[in-house]
């Protein structure tokens, strides 16, 4: 049975992650330009990533007054409740910037350090996909009603469609690139989508069988990793740990052992 108080978590989550879509999507202005950098010249702010986290933490912070804050874009605050909302109101900055679909609000709260409710809204896809802890993961979308979400069934490693992302940084995603050459011949193929969180519900979905990457915030992480979780998915980072900065990897039972074995012998981790 579903604690009360995640079932009204995800229902405020779910409530902001479609505001923040909708200005996201309805209020992109033409003439969109950078605002500001983050870890190099090519790792982009836009005044629309920040508009988004303002709409989100408003919303919460009226309803919630006492919990914390962790945010992309700074919104950083301990709280006093117990809970703390892990935001990044826009995943996949530079593909929104360059007017691609695949981006994303992700949205996620954690209860004493937990991840317990997960959102990832999608507005160019149309799709909602949610999970709470212990509950199985959703997804809403073109189809009717809402629709358990379920990893594909396991495939040979050879057979695998993997997904990755590169960093901003030169050094990191020139040791990256070489990760990717290494392991292009060992699997069905590589994509590169743009933005972890639709990556990870992807896995969650069964549009891919695997996803890996270094680098990542938890912001980046956080809904997306709970909604693969509840769909079936393992995930973790280097062998016996938690996704983390150094390494989050994620894939259907089968082919995350062996994915996670490669990427450590390959050094995925570090330069």
């Amino acid at each position: 049975m579903t604690d009360p108080l995640h079932t009204d978590l995800l229902e405020l989550a779910k409530e902001a992650a479609r505001r923040a879509g909708e200005l996201l999507r309805d209020g992109r202005p033409a003439d969109l330009s950078v605002a500001a950098t983050k870890s190099s010249p090519i790792d982009v702010v836009t005044e629309m990533d920040i508009a988004a986290e303002k709409l989100i933490t408003g919303l919460i912070s009226d309803q919630r007054p006492d919990d914390g804050f962790l945010g992309e874009e700074g919104a950083s605050s301990e709280g006093s409740s117990g809970i703390r909302w892990v935001i990044d109101p826009l995943d996949g900055t530079v593909n929104y910037l360059y007017g691609l679909p695949t981006w994303a609000v992700s949205i996620a709260a954690e209860q004493d350090g937990e991840t317990v409710v997960g959102v990832v809204e999608i507005p160019m896809r149309g799709e909602t996909h949610h999970a709470v802890r212990g509950s199985g993961a959703w997804a809403t979308g073109a189809w009717e009603g809402e629709r358990a979400l379920a990893c594909r069934p396991t495939a040979p490693l050879d057979q695998a469609l993997v997904s990755t992302g590169f960093n901003y940084v030169t050094d990191v995603r020139a040791h990256q690139a070489d990760v990717a050459q290494r392991l292009i011949p060992l699997l069905r193929d590589i994509r590169r989508g743009g933005s972890a969180a639709v990556d990870l519900c992807d896995v969650a979905a069964g549009r891919l069988d695997g996803y890996y990457e270094r680098g990542l915030h938890p912001w980046d992480l956080a809904a997306g990793d709970l909604i693969a979780r509840e769909a079936g998915a393992l995930t973790g980072g280097r062998p016996g740990a938690r996704p983390s900065r150094d390494l989050t990897v994620a894939g259907t039972p089968g082919v995350f052992e062996p994915l996670q074995r490669l990427l450590e012998d390959f050094g995925a981790w570090h330069d």
